[in-house]
């Protein structure tokens, strides 16, 4: 068989046509090798699509299978099947547009350097395919003029990147017949065969040394059997804010228009964290903290507090039961779209082309179409920095809630809710935590003491290990330091029903594990049957079976060590039956190794 790893997208950031068939689709449609096409899609605990998987034969009974990633997030969000992929692959693609100049750099800067390593100087072919035609015609040479090397991306830009891989470099205009076939595909069926000739060879080497060992040859040592493959979950840290947005639970502001004959409720801790014009408005930030004048202006005159206090006194301990504070909106076109900014706003601020299509669609005005979308722009805006169309673009802005919520994680700015753990006090938000975590929903908005409190204690978790929690559902990100530390962090997840971290942390754990020396693995005092019995205990089913997998693997290690006599009955039994090496290999090594020292085997001239 043959395994093919295609990385990049070869569609430019702007190009219009979505339905333009991929690279590696376009050739296996169109060679006349391949036969029996099929195709799946692939997704992960880091987002929706991974890859697509392609299979079918070549050269008549060659199984051929094609691994397509259209993104480079994989190797951020999910390193371990990335790696996992191209230490299996025999050829590997590298595709780019000419005119996505932002993607290439984006590629050669962070990574490039991943699959040097990942490659780890395996002699694995590389192709890299530049595609498309330039659209500002022939770069210019002059040293001093950038203006064209903005958009497009030279030859000997490509040329360059290919020496730091080793890899063919090729440039295909067009998904033709003749840059797929004659170009693309006379190089990669090139490849192809070079690596079935080694398979080949290599096979042929084997068979003969077999053959040419007449006497009694050692047992066999045969592969331990494959460990067990966690599958993540995918992410709806987006889909949960947006869900809070729309059923309104714990919303603290209403904006109004002038006239008052609507209502939109929201959550002060979601609008601050993306825009800094609503920090100034709801008081997180002062007049004299703000250096942008045009933030101040815009929020002036788009905006108007309602005066009065909006914190009533409230009884000592009691939760903050406030109505929301009343934010009136002066300009009654951006009032009308309001709930489609905001729409917006919390599904992660990433879909900006459907945010136009819904304002035009319901303004059906260009002008007034265009001033909303400007006065959006504004309050997105980094305060000193200019925004522009392009850095709206869904495949240029970057996630921004989960990156800007981290300034509020830990912080009592806008806090409605405070945790005592370990005599100390952590500040959080139960917007975020309503919208996280389903148990804590449940606990602040049903018949519970802590809906009716403002100090919340924990108990049974350490201080470290409630905050890496928050911290994850505050920015859906977390990083362990010690194996230990993620068990904790599990234990806790399993507690708040966060299934997508505890996945996280089985997947830490599992990492670890396998980066461990065997040296390491002997004298290290970490316990794996202790770490066995509270993945069981705690209902972490799928860590639980690949840890019996990795004792069985390395018993004659952990068969020494104390902890081995703890497991149970039936989990010694499957251990025993799974274990590496066997027993039958080890009675086949004993009889070996006497017929070696018995006499039938001495030199009979000696």
């Amino acid at each position: 068989s043959v395994n093919i790893v295609a990385f990049g997208n070869e569609r430019d950031g702007f190009s219009e046509d979505s339905q333009q068939p991929s690279l590696i689709w376009s050739y296996l449609g169109r060679s006349a090798l391949i036969t029996q096409i099929n195709s799946s899609l692939s997704t992960s605990h880091v987002g929706s699509q991974v890859f697509t998987e392609y299979q079918a034969c070549i050269f008549g009974n060659v199984r051929l299978v094609v691994h397509d990633c259209p993104v480079w997030n994989i190797f951020d969000s999910d390193r371990y099947t990335s790696y996992r992929l191209i230490g299996a692959a025999d050829i590997i693609v590298i595709k780019y547009s000419v005119n996505d100049k932002t993607s290439f750099q984006e590629l050669k800067d962070n990574y490039v350097p991943m699959v040097k390593k990942a490659l780890n100087h395996c002699s694995v072919p590389v192709i890299i395919s530049a595609i498309g035609a330039r659209k500002n015609g022939v770069p210019c040479s002059c040293p001093l003029c950038t203006s064209d090397r903005r958009s497009c991306v030279t030859t000997s830009e490509g040329v360059q990147l290919a020496k730091e891989l080793g890899a063919t470099y090729l440039e295909l205009h067009s998904l033709n017949d003749f840059y797929i076939q004659k170009n693309f595909g006379g190089v990669l069926e090139y490849f192809m065969i070079q690596s079935l000739n080694q398979k080949s060879s290599e096979k042929m080497k084997k068979r003969k040394k077999m053959q040419k060992c007449y006497r009694v040859q050692p047992p066999q040592l045969e592969q331990p059997e494959k460990m067990p493959i966690l599958k993540g979950e995918a992410s709806h840290y987006n889909a949960d804010l947006h869900n809070l947005l729309c059923c309104c639970q714990c919303a603290d502001v209403a904006f109004y228009p002038e006239d008052f004959s609507m209502e939109v409720e929201a959550h002060k801790i979601i609008l601050c964290s993306v825009s800094h014009l609503f920090m100034l408005l709801f008081g997180v930030k002062s007049l004299s903290d703000t250096h942008d004048a045009s933030i101040v202006q815009l929020a002036q005159s788009l905006f108007a507090v309602e005066a009065g206090d909006p914190f009533p006194s409230t009884p000592h301990g009691a939760p903050p039961c406030v109505l929301p504070v009343r934010v009136v909106v002066k300009d009654s076109v951006f009032c009308s779209c309001l709930p489609d900014i905001l729409h917006f706003i919390y599904s992660g601020a990433v879909q900006w082309e459907r945010l136009e299509e819904d304002i035009k669609k319901k303004l059906k005005d260009p002008d007034k179409t265009e001033h909303v979308l400007e006065k959006v722009k504004c309050i997105l805006k980094t305060p000193g920095k200019l925004n522009t169309v392009k850095d709206c673009k869904s495949h240029q802005i970057k996630q921004l809630n989960n990156t800007s919520l981290r300034l509020f994680f830990n912080n009592p700015v806008l806090a409605d809710v405070i945790f005592k753990i370990q005599g100390a006090m952590v500040p959080a938000h139960r917007a975020v935590l309503v919208a996280r975590c389903e148990v804590m929903a449940a606990m602040f908005n049903g018949n519970y003491l802590e809906a009716n409190s403002i100090l919340v204690p924990v108990y049974g978790i350490s201080k470290d290990t409630f905050l890496s929690f928050l911290e994850y559902l505050y920015t859906d990100s977390c990083c362990p330091v010690s194996i230990l530390q993620a068990m904790s962090l599990l234990i806790c997840a399993e507690m708040y029903q966060v299934m997508r971290l505890q996945h996280i942390c089985e997947l830490y754990i599992i990492t670890q594990l396998q980066s461990m020396p065997s040296r390491e693995l002997a004298s290290t005092s970490l316990s794996i049957v202790s770490l066995l019995k509270k993945a069981k205990f705690h209902n972490s089913d799928c860590l639980s079976t690949w840890l019996l997998h990795f004792i069985a693997t390395n018993y004659l290690i952990l068969s020494q060590k104390p902890e081995f006599q703890e497991l149970s009955v039936e989990e010694r039994n499957f251990v025993e039956m799974h274990r590496w090496p066997s027993n039958l290999y080890l009675k086949q090594l004993a009889d070996y190794r006497n017929y070696i020292h018995s006499q039938k085997c001495h030199c009979t001239v000696m």
